[in-house]
């Protein structure tokens, strides 16, 4: 998939990832950027088209499909998040709210814009997903099983759309300099950095990529004895 002439859209276009990704897409050459969001008027970089979307609302979504009937890339970025763990007293509520944005919005917008990337000779679909779709250590549970969750509807789609010829490519990383984590200790990853590995595996034909160090080493951690999705021991 080269991102030069292509018809992209980016769900959650208006900060974050989301909007490191609008800005790449135009500096490669991308004919058309549509930005989504909940809130079209908070879309403001020059050379994005605002388009108002929220995941979880199946006629926003069709509509979207409907508008942007020329994407040849969909970014499928719009996503929430909630630090706690499951045994918190709002953890049922939380995981239905995640799950509903993280993995029901993607499977929605997936399933409205396949026949529109199968129209323009198959296109790509890009997964914002985490280093958390591999590892769980309660502090973001809820959101870690959302991705894990997306991880799954990741890897089935590449199957389901390989017929129709659209490149799924799933995109991992660790901490992002953006407001989810921004209250969380430990390194963090310029969205723009993440970004430009995405696109650049995403031109390459990669199915996955591994935008970090760190998330290199969960990857390949998890067929080892000690898997880092388990506990430690002393």
């Amino acid at each position: 998939m080269k991102i030069r002439n292509a018809v992209a859209l980016v769900t959650g276009a208006n900060r974050g990832i989301g909007l490191a990704f609008t800005r790449e897409l135009l500096a490669r050459g991308a004919r058309t950027v549509y930005g989504a969001a909940r809130d079209p008027a908070s879309i403001t970089l020059p050379g994005v088209q605002p388009l108002q979307l929220d995941v979880t609302r199946t006629e926003q979504v069709a509509a979207a499909a409907a508008r942007a009937g020329d994407v040849t890339l969909l970014i499928n970025n719009a996503g929430v998040g909630h630090v706690g763990g499951f045994l918190a007293d709002d953890s049922e509520e939380a995981a239905r709210r995640m799950l509903e944005t993280n993995y029901f919005g993607m499977l929605r917008m997936s399933k409205a814009f396949a026949p529109v990337l199968a129209a323009h000779g198959g296109g790509a679909l890009l997964n914002v997903l985490s280093i958390v779709s591999w590892i769980n250590g309660g502090q973001l549970a809820a959101y870690a099983a959302s991705k894990s969750a997306a991880w799954s509807l990741t890897n089935a789609l590449r199957h389901e759309l390989a017929p129709q010829r659209t490149q799924v490519t799933a995109l991992h990383m660790a901490f992002v300099d953006t407001d989810l984590v921004r209250a969380l200790d430990g390194p963090k990853t310029r969205p723009e950095l993440i970004v430009q590995r995405a696109l650049d595996g995403l031109e390459a034909g990669l199915d996955e990529v591994l935008a970090d160090e760190r998330t290199q080493r969960v990857k390949e951690s998890l067929s080892a004895h000690a898997a880092s999705y388990l506990p430690a021991r002393a």
